[in-house]
């Protein structure tokens, strides 16, 4: 048979056959490629794919952003949530559509500000001045080229450009910041009265009542799920350092690590700016240089520079003060900007150089010679970096053997702590809540000690990072599930529920009945004659104060305003059963003409913010209507 078949796939009817297969293989891996190249973003924005590369980057960068300013108290599993890894999304096809725009706008960031952003942030500041090598080193460490950062500091701007350019154009004037502080200071007139909580008329509750009420809302009767853990804990308080570093060592690295202690040079710039469009022809590009030229001249000749920025710069950040750019070390420009600037003589100005932004006319107006820290000023603190250094090492490798002993043997903390030396502690029984002290109050270690890992399986948990040289591992030590409490143990707490939701329902009747009466009669000390409470009045009522209910002012400042022959009535809900009736008499406007100058220009400034916000997020669900977006929820 195998033979039979052999040869009758010999011979040209073989060769069509595995021609149509080729090409039918070919055509679906074909397919399969062009699909798998095709489909991989997360969100697409008009022709722009977000992809998967991209949003990790960012849930990345915040997961970071949240370890910093939360340390201990960080919680990993919150990026993991749905609606946290959609609010990431929305916040990318936003800064896209921002983008987008910029381009049909021509908006861009000028590499003056970019420089400025960088050069300001204190992350790269020493003694509260830019430092070259701390800003290479920050990067070196976060694994990024200066260039890959300029590239996302440069997004982040851009995407700040239209928001600006709209709280820029927002207009506030005084008659809006008048009626604000009117409205805002506004005080108002009233009278209310706190109603009694009235008495029950029927206090019984029936065995059935409970045993149904019970029935209905078993969930409320549920104890919290309880576990208790033994853990080690581990820092660098459980290292010593082998000894003190000798003078010897100290020096050497000293001599390895000097460029860390250098001051570079700085250069005192000003510089005029004559801009190039973005895809400038041949004839703008003539008339810029020219202009830059001309403008060079007349620097050279002897007139004043700042004058000539003042006047002629388009780099408006600088502009108005003359065209000064400050101090500047290496590694803050672009390429073609710094090495003018370093091969200039103090005093000296310069041709026009070429850069992406158009041409600059650089005056080098000062120089400042690069030195370096003497041994004796940092002694001390290479001291402390070997010490720290060296508990840092013993603390990793301890904390590698316990974690690779807890792996090889899952089942008990007893014998790690015994072959490290290390001391097994335990907690109290705790909620998933935590507690508010010690190990159980991190999150970290509360979600491990209720996983699945710890919880059902009985191993121990993988090692927690609790930061900064700091971890623990847990082991359940007792474990409490959540039950239902039996009936006659909830009976009381039953029976006093029914009785509340009774003298609720009754509070709520009361107060309509008298809301009724009141707005008809427009007498509330007359209805409320009999309750044995009295009428409080309230003149010039603020939207907080200290002695009245706060949830009896917000009603009171959302009544409608009164006629002039009638007051207005209202009744208000405090909350556990308890209502007011409230009755308004007079709304008395602010007077904007006390509030400071001072007060009036920062009020007008965070209205121009608000408003800019408003029209700017109008702005974007009007580039969304007219984009095209696709998202696709699986693969962020």
């Amino acid at each position: 048979m195998l033979q039979n078949l052999r040869e009758k796939l010999h011979g040209w009817p073989a060769i069509i056959l595995f021609g149509a297969l080729a090409l039918l293989l070919a055509s679906f891996g074909l397919i399969g490629y062009v699909s798998q190249q095709a489909d991989t973003f997360v969100a697409k924005v008009g022709k722009h794919e977000i992809s998967q590369r991209d949003y990790q980057d960012r849930m990345n960068a915040l997961r970071r952003q949240a370890t910093a300013t939360q340390g201990a108290n960080f919680d990993p599993s919150y990026f993991d949530k749905p609606e946290v890894k959609q609010q990431v999304l929305e916040a990318l096809i936003k800064q896209q559509l921002l983008l987008q725009a910029n381009d049909e706008l021509g908006l861009k960031v000028t590499n003056a500000q970019l420089r400025d952003e960088i050069a300001n942030d204190p992350n790269f500041q020493v003694d509260g001045k830019f430092n070259a090598d701390t800003y290479t080193a920050i990067l070196n460490n976060n694994g990024m080229t200066p260039q890959m950062y300029q590239d996302r500091v440069r997004s982040s701007l851009a995407t700040s450009l239209l928001p600006n350019a709209i709280t820029h154009s927002e207009v506030i004037t005084s008659a809006d910041v008048d009626r604000y502080v009117s409205l805002q200071t506004q005080k108002r007139d009233l009278r209310y009265v706190v109603l009694p909580r009235p008495a029950l008329t029927d206090s019984t509750v029936s065995d059935k009542e409970i045993a149904d009420w019970y029935a209905k809302h078993k969930s409320d009767f549920m104890t919290k799920e309880r576990v208790s853990v033994n853990y080690i804990e581990l820092s660098t308080d459980d290292v010593k350092a082998d000894s003190t570093p000798d003078e010897d060592a100290l020096r050497q690295r000293y001599e390895r690590e000097k460029n860390r202690y250098q001051e570079p040079e700085q250069r005192l710039v000003s510089h005029i700016l004559v801009s190039v469009p973005k895809n400038a022809t041949p004839a703008q590009q003539k008339a810029a240089l020219a202009k830059a030229d001309s403008i060079y001249k007349q620097a050279e000749s002897g007139v004043d520079f700042a004058k000539l920025a003042k006047k002629y710069s388009d780099d408006l950040g600088s502009k108005s003060d003359g065209g000064s750019l400050g101090w500047i070390e290496r590694g803050v420009t672009n390429k073609a900007f710094e090495d003018a600037l370093f091969s200039m003589k103090k005093g000296q100005i310069s041709k026009p150089v070429l850069s992406p932004e158009g041409y600059h006319i650089i005056d080098l107006r000062g120089v400042r010679a690069g030195k370096v820290k003497p041994f004796s000023e940092v002694r001390d603190q290479l001291a402390k970096e070997m010490e720290q250094g060296d508990l840092e090492r013993k603390y990793s490798e301890l904390a590698g053997k316990l974690t690779d002993k807890v792996y090889a043997d899952p089942s008990s903390l007893t014998p790690v702590a015994q072959e490290l030396g290390l001391k097994v502690q335990h907690t109290d029984l705790f909620t998933r809540e935590g507690t508010k002290q010690g190990i159980a109050s991190n999150p970290k270690v509360v979600k491990a000690a209720f996983s699945d890992q710890v919880l059902v399986q009985g191993n121990t948990s993988d090692a927690i990072d609790l930061g900064s040289n700091h971890m623990v591992v847990v082991h359940v030590r007792k474990h409490e599930p959540s039950k239902l409490q039996p009936l006659d143990k909830v009976s009381g707490q039953i029976r006093a529920d029914i009785l509340a939701q009774r003298v609720a329902e009754a509070a709520k009747a009361q107060a309509a009945k008298l809301l009724a009466e009141v707005s008809k009669n427009q007498d509330m000390s007359k209805a409320v004659s009999g309750l044995g409470v009295a009428v409080q009045p309230l003149k010039g009522a603020e939207r907080t104060q200290k002695g009245v209910p706060q949830k009896l002012l917000d009603e009171a400042f959302r009544m409608p305003h009164p006629s002039k022959n009638a007051s207005s009535y209202a009744s208000v809900d405090l909350g556990n059963g308890s209502y007011a009736l409230v009755r308004l008499d007079a709304v008395h406007p602010g007077d904007p003409s006390k509030i400071p100058e001072a007060v009036r220009n920062m009020l007008r400034q965070r209205m121009a913010q608000a408003y800019a916000t408003t029209e700017t997020n109008a702005f974007i669900d009007v580039l969304r209507k007219n984009t095209k977006i696709e998202t696709v929820k699986s693969r962020m």
